[in-house]
């Protein structure tokens, strides 16, 4: 399969917000296959611990504005971009009053606010995904990375699947050690219903708590190629992965990554 266009959907990117190997390498791995010919575009949330005028954030005034409506209420989207340096690569910031912008502390919205986080994440799948129409830019491969990522493979496949933007795409998600401090609120499969998925398309994070393991675990349901992005990745998940059948890309060495998961996009 040729791959000139991978989208990156990521929970953390360095220098945004502190190094850790999440946000290092949801830096890294973008920039590195970048460089091997790639068109690349990234998105992560806009929290409020990320400056604005230090990273040189600024709306984007036509991709911003839409309305997303989670339980019965519109939440406004505004899309913010910046660029990288020094490989001049973009990153678009999903953006909200209701979401994001809450703390300027150091804090992120998903620990210190996290009875919203389902709501949050919803917001987040459709504000990306919504974006990336408006774009006009079609990817190859869509990678997501971490737990706040974990509903845009099920939006993909049930909710844009006739999209063009969309139709032919092929979804890689990763899983990492980083887990939710807690589940996600007990409506959160009401909600996600009332966004117009069935009993059988949520069923496998129903009958208990949404937490960490069942978000990877829809993940991976709605995704075509699952990849251990750590070493001390959930060992359940890990597994579930490797039984699943679908291409699984154990933790790579640290030379020459970029190339791996470039191969491991082709092959899928």
């Amino acid at each position: 399969m040729e791959v000139d266009k991978v989208l990156y959907i990521s929970q953390e990117i360095a220098p945004y917000l502190p190094q850790n190997v999440m946000s290092g390498l949801c830096r890294d791995l973008p920039q590195g296959i970048q460089e091997l010919g790639v068109e690349v575009r990234t998105f992560m949330p806009r929290y409020g611990a990320i400056n604005k005028r230090r990273n040189q954030l600024h709306e984007v005034i036509r991709l911003s504005g839409l309305n997303i409506v989670i339980d019965d209420t519109d939440h406004p989207l505004i899309i913010k971009v910046a660029t990288l340096q020094p490989s001049r690569m973009q990153v678009y910031f999903i953006d909200s009053d209701d979401y994001f912008q809450r703390h300027n502390s150091g804090a992120l919205e998903t620990q210190s606010l996290a009875s919203e986080n389902d709501e949050r994440l919803m917001f987040f799948a459709r504000g990306v995904l919504e974006t990336v129409r408006k774009l006009r830019w079609p990817p190859v491969v869509i990678h997501c990375s971490g737990w706040i990522s974990a509903l845009v493979p099920l939006y993909i496949r049930k909710s844009y699947a006739k999209d063009p933007a969309f139709r032919n795409v092929k979804v890689v998600y990763s899983l990492f050690a980083d887990e939710m401090e807690s589940p996600l609120d007990a409506r959160a499969v009401e909600k996600l219903r009332m966004d117009g998925f069935s009993a059988k398309d949520l069923a496998v994070i129903s009958g208990g708590p949404v937490d960490t393991a069942a978000l990877h675990r829809i993940a991976m349901q709605y995704s075509d190629g699952v990849v251990q992005a750590v070493a001390d990745a959930p060992v359940e998940a890990v597994e579930a992965a490797k039984a699943s059948g679908k291409p699984f890309m154990a933790f790579p060495s640290e030379e020459g990554y970029a190339a791996a998961y470039m191969d491991f996009y082709k092959n899928l």
